[in-house]
């Protein structure tokens, strides 16, 4: 069963989801569902993952990516282009 939602959005939100739909090749209402779900299902995923969602820190040090000295990083990504 379906249920209809009536909300009132901006202009400028209005136009930016009709351009989301237009690049996906859907309708504004199936692309505001899946953008509901994706939304309702992501915090549930990151939560299992062992990451904070809402986070971006902790996020981003689940990603393992290499750190240290950015004038050190700079000068290896330079004797690399070499």
């Amino acid at each position: 069963m379906s249920h209809r939602l009536q909300v009132l959005i901006p202009e400028e939100l209005h136009a930016r989801i009709r351009k989301a739909a237009q690049r996906c090749g859907v309708s504004k209402g199936e692309w505001v569902r899946r953008a509901i779900e994706a939304f309702l299902i992501r915090p549930r995923d990151e939560a299992a993952a062992g990451t904070d969602a809402a986070d971006p820190l902790a996020r981003l040090a689940s990603l393992n990516a290499p750190t240290g000295d950015v004038d050190r990083i700079l000068s290896e990504i330079e004797s690399g282009r070499g």
